[in-house]
C-alpha cells in the first residue's frame, strides 16, 4: 500500500517531474528544504536557459537544428567525456520539453537569436521574458500549486529513501522542529541539486574552484549523494561543475556572458587580457581565479550595454551602481584603477582584430571593436553549481555499480550525473536546467508507464561516463 505515487525531493527543476506525473494521472508529494526556495534555489538563480534542439520555436525562426547536432556539440565541448546515455536522452527530449513548458505549463517561451553561447552551433537555448530563472520557477510553482494531484510541503527535507515492500520507496522526511514522517511511494525523485554548498565535498572533488565564491542555493548540500550511497548507487563525473567568471563584485549578481559574445573583453588587475573569453564562462572562472588578486574587469561599450538590457541580472547590476565609465580607455583605466597604457593597448589590439589587421594573440575572433564611452564592471569567479552526481539511465533511474536500476529511485538535475563530462570546460549554457527539467520529465513518464498510465516503451543503454 502506498501513500502517494511519487515523492519529489526539491522544488526546482523537479517540479517539471511533479507536473508531468500529475498530468499522467499520478499523485505527487513535493518536499523542499528551503522555505525561500522561490528565490533561493539554483533554478530561481539561473538565466532560465533550456536547450530544445528541433523545437517549433526554432522552425518558426528558420533555424535548422536537431538532437543529433546538439549531441555532437556536447561531444565536442566535453571531448567525448559526457555520459552518452543521458546526453542522448536529453537531446531527444529537449524540444518536447520546451514545447510542453509552453503548452501545458503556460510558460511564455522565447528563443533568443541575437547571439549564440559558446559551444552551441545553433541558437537553441530557449528562455522566458527577462531571461531569469525566478520567472521560470514561478510558472512551475503556480502550476504545481493549482494542480489537485500535487501537494507541496516546505520546509521539509528528505533524509532517506529506503527500499519498501514490492519495489516501493519509503521517504523519510525531517521537519525543522525535529519531527519525522515516513511516506511510502511507488518512487522517489531526487531533485535536490548538487553539493556546491558543502565546502568539504567541493574541496574533495573540485579543488581548483574550492576557494572561489559560491553563488548557488544554500541547500545544495549533497543530500542525493548521501542517500544514494546508502542504497548502493553509483556516481559519475563528480569533478564536473558550472563556474562563472562574471559575478559582479559590487552587486553580487551575475553579469551576463552575453556581453562577451557581443565583443566585451575581460582584463585582470594589471589591465591586460589573459585568454580567449569566448571559450566559455564556466572554464574561464578558474582561469580568472588564478590571476593576481583573483578578480578582474569586464570592459564593454554602449552598443553592448544596449544588447544586454534584456537580461534581468544585467539590469540589476546597472541599478546597483556597479558599472564604471570613461570617455576613453585612459579615463576608464583611471576610474577602475588599472594601468592606462595597458588598457589602451588592449582596446587598440581588439580594434585591430576587428578590422582584420591582426590576429588575436589568444585566438579569439572579434566582430567589432570597442568604442568610447567605455564601461567596466568588476567581476569575481564563482562556483554556481556542481554537475556530477548519481549515475542514471535514459529514464532517470538511479543505477548501481553494475548498471542495474535501483527500484523506485530516480534522480535529476545536479543530483544526477549530468552531461558536462569532467571539470568546468564541458559546460554548455543550459547544461544545468536541461537535466533538471528534462530528467525529471523523463522520470515521470517512466513511472507512469510502470504504473500502467502509459504504454510501455523500450529504454536505451550506452557507454557510461568515462
Amino acid at each position: 500500500m502506498t501513500d502517494v505515487d511519487l515523492v519529489v525531493a526539491g522544488a526546482g527543476g523537479g517540479l517539471a517531474g511533479a507536473l508531468r506525473a500529475a498530468e499522467l494521472g499520478l499523485d505527487v508529494l513535493v518536499v523542499e528544504a528551503d522555505p525561500q526556495f522561490t528565490r533561493g534555489n539554483n533554478t530561481s538563480m539561473s538565466t532560465a536557459m533550456v536547450p530544445g534542439p528541433g523545437s517549433r520555436f526554432q522552425a518558426a525562426a528558420g533555424i535548422d537544428d536537431s538532437p543529433g547536432r546538439f549531441l555532437a556539440d556536447i561531444e565536442a565541448k566535453t571531448h567525448g567525456t559526457a555520459d552518452r546515455t543521458v546526453a542522448r536522452a536529453l537531446a531527444e527530449v529537449g524540444a518536447e520539453l520546451v514545447e510542453w513548458l509552453a503548452d501545458h505549463v503556460g510558460m511564455p517561451v522565447e528563443l533568443p537569436t541575437d547571439f549564440t553561447y559558446p559551444g552551441h552551433s545553433a541558437p537553441r537555448v530557449h528562455t522566458v521574458p527577462g531571461r531569469h530563472g525566478s520567472v521560470l520557477l514561478r510558472y512551475l510553482v503556480d502550476a504545481v500549486t493549482a494542480h489537485e494531484r500535487i501537494d507541496l510541503l516546505a520546509p521539509c527535507r528528505l533524509v532517506d529513501a529506503r527500499p519498501g515492500p514490492g519495489g516501493t520507496r519509503v521517504a523519510v522526511l525531517a521537519r525543522p522542529d525535529g519531527g519525522r514522517e515516513e511516506v511510502t511511494a511507488r518512487a522517489v525523485l531526487l531533485a535536490t541539486n548538487g553539493f556546491g554548498a558543502d565546502r568539504d565535498l567541493v574541496r574533495a572533488h573540485l579543488p581548483e574552484i574550492a576557494d572561489a565564491h559560491y553563488h548557488g542555493g544554500e541547500h545544495s548540500r549533497g543530500d542525493a549523494l548521501r542517500i544514494g550511497a546508502a542504497h548502493g548507487a553509483a556516481t559519475g563525473c563528480l569533478d564536473a561543475y558550472q563556474g562563472h567568471a562574471a559575478l559582479s563584485a559590487a552587486a553580487q549578481t551575475l553579469l551576463t556572458w552575453t556581453a562577451v559574445m557581443h565583443g566585451a573583453a575581460v582584463v585582470d588587475l594589471t589591465g591586460h587580457r589573459f585568454g580567449d573569453e569566448t571559450t566559455g564562462y564556466s572554464e574561464f572562472a578558474a582561469i580568472l581565479a588564478a590571476r593576481p588578486g583573483g578578480r578582474g574587469w569586464m570592459i564593454f561599450d554602449d552598443r553592448i550595454d544596449a544588447l544586454c538590457r534584456s537580461f534581468t541580472d544585467y539590469r540589476d547590476v546597472v541599478s546597483a551602481g556597479a558599472v564604471r565609465s570613461g570617455a576613453t580607455a585612459a579615463a576608464l583605466a583611471t576610474a577602475i584603477g588599472v594601468p592606462a597604457d595597458a588598457l589602451d593597448q588592449e582596446i587598440a589590439a581588439l580594434a585591430a582584430v576587428a578590422r582584420g589587421a591582426a590576429a588575436d594573440r589568444f585566438g579569439r575572433t572579434v566582430e567589432a571593436g570597442l568604442t568610447g564611452p567605455l564601461h567596466a564592471v568588476e567581476i569575481l569567479p564563482a562556483l554556481f553549481h556542481t554537475q556530477g552526481g548519481l549515475l542514471v539511465d535514459g529514464d532517470a533511474r538511479v543505477l548501481d555499480a553494475a548498471g542495474t536500476p535501483l527500484p523506485g529511485l530516480y534522480a535529476s538535475g545536479g543530483a544526477a550525473v549530468g552531461i558536462s563530462g569532467h571539470g568546468a570546460a564541458g559546460y554548455l549554457a543550459g547544461n544545468g536546467l536541461l537535466p533538471a527539467l528534462g530528467l525529471a520529465y523523463l522520470a515521470a513518464g517512466h513511472l507512469a508507464r510502470a504504473a500502467g498510465s502509459l504504454p510501455a516503451t523500450a529504454t536505451t543503454s550506452s557507454k557510461r561516463c568515462p
